[in-house]
């Protein structure tokens, strides 16, 4: 029996879809592709220090410095990419970040990436 997926946070309006070249430059960057996995698994919003600290666990350099580093580049080069592809909402007085529902049409893509990475 099929099952439905937990909707995540509201689309932006008329989300255009995204042309393929532009889902794959999205999906070049590692860190991109593992804040996108991360955040369609989590259905709420999630605070932007786990995801810098998830990132760290999976670089395996877990230390305090790393995360620094990683929430500076979040800030300053991948959380603006995937706001402007509308894939994400990011509240920069709270400092959560959600998943839209944008990110279940990038999907396929998404896993195909994390598959071959993994092999």
């Amino acid at each position: 029996m099929p099952t439905k997926s937990p909707s995540r946070g509201p689309a932006k309006p008329s989300t255009p879809d995204l042309p393929a070249p532009e889902i794959f430059r999205l999906l070049t960057d590692e860190r991109r592709r593992n804040i996108l996995y991360y955040l369609a698994a989590n259905t709420d919003s999630v605070p932007l220090a786990d995801i810098a600290e998830q990132l760290a666990i999976g670089e395996n350099n877990p230390t305090t410095d790393h995360q620094e580093h990683i929430l500076t580049c979040l800030h300053h080069i991948h959380l603006p990419k995937l706001v402007e592809a509308g894939m994400i909402d990011f509240n920069g007085e709270e400092k959560t970040v959600t998943g839209l529902t944008t990110i279940d049409a990038i999907r396929p893509y998404l896993d195909l990436a994390l598959r071959d990475e993994y092999r």
